[in-house]
């Protein structure tokens, strides 16, 4: 479940809003134990989320670095590359 949430400090373009919430939507998840909340724990899911994305941006906001921002298309075929090693790759 988790394996989805990624690193969203130090990247050029920053994370955009929907990067930060899905972060949080997983980390959520994970605490809860739930994929999807019952009606009656929807509230507590739903403001969860909210909080968890507010100091997502806290967090991001303050954060600094002196390393130079990673680009995106270079980390994904980093992490393409590794899973083909670690995994084998998976075309014909």
């Amino acid at each position: 479940m988790c394996r989805n949430i990624r690193t969203l400090h130090n990247f050029e373009p920053p994370a955009t809003e929907d990067e930060i919430r899905a972060s949080a939507l997983q980390f959520v998840r994970k605490l809860s134990g739930f994929a999807r909340p019952s009606k009656a724990n929807e509230p507590a899911f739903n403001r969860a989320v909210d909080q968890v994305t507010q100091a997502a941006h806290t967090l991001l906001a303050a954060l600094v670095t002196n390393a130079p921002p990673r680009d995106r298309d270079v980390e994904a075929a980093r992490a393409r590359a590794r899973s083909a090693e670690r995994f084998g790759s998976t075309s014909g």
